[in-house]
This record gives structure tokens, sequence and C-alpha cells, in this order.
């Protein structure tokens, strides 16, 4: 039998560290439910593609998962354009042509990709991609080949909407690109060269990028993830699989590497609501061309104000002609929405509703006030 002595020796010099143990890995298991092996999901209980990855990824990390999940969603999208040769006169005498092999007619040939947005075959694509030409047709993932109509387009944005008729389509699971943070990883798919569906890896650069005049309206995810020829109209997602964006275009200049740019997935739906609803995208209206306020324009014109847009020209019976706004004046802020640059401002008035109230701070001179128009409706480019 062990007396009191031992069993006090015994204690403290096991039980004590064994304690320990168990109360620090109680604490870890509170703090990091990650440790427990347990299923997490999103706060709406959704499973939005992490839970799979969380529970399988183990060793090197993987982005097989989330291309697995998106890669089906991407399709590979080939256009014809047909153009008619010139004829010579003589070449209208059939016994003439027989001697010149002459063909009337010769296909332009053009290539891109395209993103499932619904089970019911409708796509998002870019709209340089089936801009102007007389023939397209969708590589599934699957290996179906199909042709697609173009149900419309935006050329502000540089977006269209197509379809398809076929069964056991996946539409693409979109993801939140205004909770994208520089330094998220992302993927983009797509068909590059004509190669066939390929994926490149690369982390988000910047958010917001505006002013680089390939669209009316500029909002571009920065990235560096390779896009290709090709690849416009393809997806950009993040490393779960979720669509951030579409990918448009990529810096084509010497000793420039890294800089593509996609539309974000939030502009894409809206795009695509309006077209299946309306026909086509509608947006607000102002009507008045405006400069940001540089610290040139401040000593030219002896501006009071280092900040806002300086009107520059006001169209005639516009909303802002009907509330008296003139050349010269300064806007401040739209709907209490502090002016920043340019590109922002448009983009701003632009998602207020046609009939909706627009509040503008002005500055004219030293004297500051307040007028309220009513937005119109934007023209658009197609």
């Amino acid at each position: 039998m062990l007396d009191k002595q031992k069993i006090d020796w015994l204690f403290n010099f096991i039980g004590k560290p064994a304690l320990l143990g168990l109360v620090v890995a109680a604490l870890l298991i509170v703090l990091f439910p990650q440790f427990r092996g347990e299923t997490i999901v999103s706060d709406d209980g959704a499973d939005d593609g992490r839970n799979e990855q969380r529970s399988s990824w183990s060793g090197p990390v993987s982005y097989s998962a989330a291309v697995s999940r998106a890669a089906p969603s991407v399709v590979n999208i080939y256009t014809k354009k047909f153009i008619r040769n010139r004829q010579h006169p003589l070449l209208n005498d059939p016994f003439l042509r027989g001697f010149f092999n002459y063909q009337q007619q010769r296909n332009q040939n053009s290539l891109g990709s395209g993103v499932v947005m619904q089970a019911d075959g409708l796509i998002m694509t870019n709209n340089h991609v089936v801009d102007n030409v007389d023939e397209i047709s969708v590589l599934l993932y699957d290996g179906r080949e199909l042709p697609a109509v173009i149900v419309g387009t935006d050329a502000d944005t540089d977006l269209a909407v197509l379809k398809i008729q076929a069964d056991n389509l996946q539409p693409i699971t979109v993801g939140e690109p205004m909770q994208s943070r520089i330094g998220d990883v992302v993927l983009a798919i797509g068909n590059p060269f004509g190669f066939g569906q390929s994926v490149t890896q690369g982390i988000i650069s910047a958010t917001n990028r505006n002013g680089l005049g390939l669209n009316t309206f500029e909002n571009f995810i920065q990235t560096d993830a390779d896009i290709n020829p090709g690849n416009s109209g393809g997806a950009l997602v993040d490393a779960y699989g979720n669509l951030l964006g579409i990918s448009t275009a990529k810096v084509n200049q010497a000793g420039v590497t890294g800089m593509g740019f996609a539309i974000p997935a939030d502009v894409v739906e809206k795009v695509l609501a309006d077209i299946v609803k309306q026909g086509r995208v509608v947006r607000g209206w102002l009507g008045m061309d405006a400069m940001r306020v540089t610290p040139q324009l401040v000593k030219t014109y002896n501006l009071s104000s280092n900040n806002g847009l300086l009107v520059d020209k006001i169209h005639s019976g516009s909303p802002a002609y009907n509330t008296g706004i003139r050349p010269g004046d300064i806007v401040i802020s739209i709907n209490d929405v502090m002016v920043t640059d340019r590109h922002s401002s448009a983009s701003q008035i632009a998602d207020i509703m046609p009939g909706q109230p627009i509040k503008l701070a002005v500055l004219r001179g030293n004297k500051t006030f307040s007028v309220t128009a009513v937005a119109g409706t934007r023209k658009s480019r197609n």
C-alpha cells in the first residue's frame, strides 16, 4: 500500500502536468473550432464551398476543389464572321471565274470564354467577344457543342448575355466581390488561345480600378493571374470556386506583365437581370459633363475648392439643366457622398433608377447650396 506521502508525490509529479495539459487542450478547442474537425458553415447556414475544402485540404495547399466546383460552369465560345470579298466585274462571267478558283466569301474566326449563370442556359461573356459576328457556338465542359444566340448586350460595361438550349447545366456560384481584399487568391478559368479550358492563379492586386478607357463604366478587379486572348468572358473565381468577376482585359504594353482586369460579379448580375427583364440595362442620367478638380485647375481658374467636379457643360433640357446648375459650378457631393473622382460619380449616378431624386451639393464662387434633380434615363451605346 502507498502511504499518503507517496500519493502526494505522484500527484504533484504526474497529475498536475496532465491536468494542466487537459485545460490547455480544452481552451484550444474552444478558441479554434477547426481543431474539432467540425464542418463550418456560413452565417446563413449555406455551404459556399469552404466546408469541403476545409475538411479535405491537408499538406500542401491545392485549389483543385475550387476548380472542380467552378470549371463545369465555364464554357469556350467560338464565333464566325462571314466576310464577302470584293469582286472584279470580269469575275461575273462564270467562264472567267473558273480560271481563278475565286471565293466570294471567307470566314473570320475568333474565340473567347463564357460563364453559365442560370440552369436555363443563360451565359455571360464580354460584348467584344460576340460583337458583330454571324455565328456563335458554345463548347460545354462535358464536350457538348451547341449554337448560341445573343439575348442582349451592354457596350457600356462590355458584357453580353447569350442563350443556349441544353439540359444538365451547372450554374456558377456567385461570390461577394465587394468583400474581396487585396492579396486574396484568385483563379482565372478560360480558353486562352483556343487551347481548351485552362486555369491560372494569382492574387487580387487592386479593386475599383477605373480611368483605363476600356469601358464607359469601370470598376475593375485587378489581378496578376494570367488573362490571355481567349480568356475574355471567362471566370475569375475565389479560392473556393465562387465567381468574383468576368475576365475582360489585360495591359498589352512592352515590359508590362501581371496586369489583368475583371468586371465584378455584382455588376455582371445587374446587367444580366436588366437585360432579361427589360431587354437593356437601365441607368440614371444627370446630363452634365464635368472634370475632377485638380491643383492645375484650381490655379488656372482660381477655384475656391480643391475637391469635387468642375461642371464643363450642361445638356439642354437635362435633369441638371432643370436644377439651374451652370458651367463653372463645382459639385461637391452626390446624395451626401463626397465626390472623389469623375468615374466613381458617373457610376453612382448610373446606379440611380430614373425618376429617383439626386441631391447635389454645389459650390458657386464662395457660396455652397443644394439642389435636387430627378434622374433621367441614360441612352445606351448599343
